[in-house]
C-alpha cells in the first residue's frame, strides 16, 4: 500500500497558516507528499523547501485570481495537485493547511487504509472535526461547524475536489462511499493573531465575493473582532505535538463571554436538540456512509 499526501498553499507566512504543521502531522504514514505552492507575496515556498522530508514534492502553480464566486478557486486547484500524484499512489490524504492529525491517530488511519484499500465499493475515509476558535482553549460546538469531512480518498481520477474544496464528489457529482476512520482532524483556521486573521479574511472572501460585496461586509479594522461568535465550549484536551511550538508563541488573549451570544430562537432550539440528543436536524452530508 502506497499513500499520497497532498494539499495546497499561498502566501502562508503573509496570513499565518500552520502549512508545514499540518504537513508534518500526517508525513509519517505518508510515502510521498505533494505540495502545490501557489504564486506568494512571501517566502511560502522557502517555507515548503525547509521542511526537513525527502518525501515532499513540490508543484508550482498560478492561481487565477479572477475567479472570485464559491470558492472555486480552491477545488482546481486542489485538483491540480491530486491530478499529479502518479498511479503508482493507491490512498491521497488530503490536508489543508490549517487543519492538523493527533500523532495518536494515525495507526488507526493507516489501519483503516489498509483494511479498505481492496474494498471497490470504499472511494473514501471520513473524520471527525474539532474546530478550534479564539483560542487554543475554545472549540466550536454551534451548528455553523461540519461534523464530519473526507480527507483520504482512492487514487482515482474520476473524485473531483469539491466547491470551494471542503470535500470529494465524483466527476458527475454523487457524494462518495466512506468508512469512518474514528480519527480527528484539528482545524485551526480560526486560531491565530487578530492582525493575521483580519488580514486573512480580507484576502480569503476575495474567493467568493466581488469589491462590493467586500467593501460592505469586510471592515476596514487592523484586528479581527472574535467575539462575535455563537456557541463555544472549554477545551481541556491535547493538542498535536507538531502544535506545541506554535501554541507556547501565541501572544494575544481572547476570552468568551456567553452572555453576548445573539442568536435567534429556532437556532438555540436546533442547537439545544443536538446537544440532549446528538443528532443535527437538517446536516448536509457530502459523503454517503457504507
Amino acid at each position: 500500500m502506497k499513500v499520497a499526501g497532498f494539499t495546497i498553499i499561498r502566501n502562508a507566512i503573509k496570513f499565518d497558516y500552520p502549512v508545514v504543521e499540518a504537513i508534518t502531522s500526517i508525513l509519517p504514514i505518508c510515502d510521498k507528499f505533494f505540495v502545490g505552492v501557489g504564486n506568494s507575496d512571501d517566502a511560502t515556498r522557502k517555507l515548503i523547501e525547509n521542511i526537513s522530508s525527502d518525501k515532499i514534492i513540490i508543484i508550482d502553480t498560478v492561481w487565477d485570481d479572477t475567479l472570485r464566486e464559491g470558492g472555486k478557486i480552491l477545488s482546481i486547484e486542489t485538483n491540480k495537485v491530486f491530478d499529479a500524484i502518479p498511479k503508482e499512489f493507491d490512498w491521497c490524504f488530503y490536508i489543508q493547511s490549517d487543519e492538523c492529525v493527533h500523532e495518536t491517530d494515525l495507526p488507526k488511519i493507516k489501519s483503516a487504509m489498509e483494511l479498505y484499500e481492496n474494498d471497490i465499493d470504499v472511494d473514501g475515509l471520513l473524520f471527525e472535526y474539532k474546530h478550534f476558535y479564539g483560542a487554543y482553549n475554545y472549540i466550536g460546538i454551534g451548528r455553523r461547524w461540519y461534523k464530519h469531512e473526507i480527507r483520504i480518498i482512492k487514487n482515482n481520477k474520476h473524485i473531483r475536489s469539491y466547491k470551494d474544496a471542503q470535500g470529494f464528489r465524483t466527476v458527475n457529482d454523487k457524494k462518495l462511499r466512506v468508512k469512518r476512520t474514528g480519527a480527528f482532524i484539528y482545524h485551526y483556521g480560526w486560531v491565530k493573531p487578530p492582525q493575521a486573521q483580519q488580514a486573512k479574511q480580507a484576502s480569503f472572501h476575495k474567493m467568493w465575493h466581488d469589491d462590493e460585496w467586500m467593501k460592505s461586509n469586510i471592515p476596514k479594522v487592523e484586528e479581527f473582532d472574535y467575539s462575535n461568535i455563537d456557541f463555544l465550549g472549554t477545551y481541556k484536551g491535547p493538542h498535536p505535538k507538531v502544535f506545541e511550538e506554535r501554541i507556547k508563541k501565541a501572544n494575544w488573549n481572547f476570552v468568551y463571554d456567553k452572555t453576548k451570544v445573539k442568536t435567534n430562537f429556532k437556532y438555540q432550539f436546533l442547537f439545544w436538540v443536538e446537544k440532549l440528543t446528538g443528532w443535527r436536524v437538517g446536516e448536509n452530508r457530502n459523503y454517503m456512509l457504507k
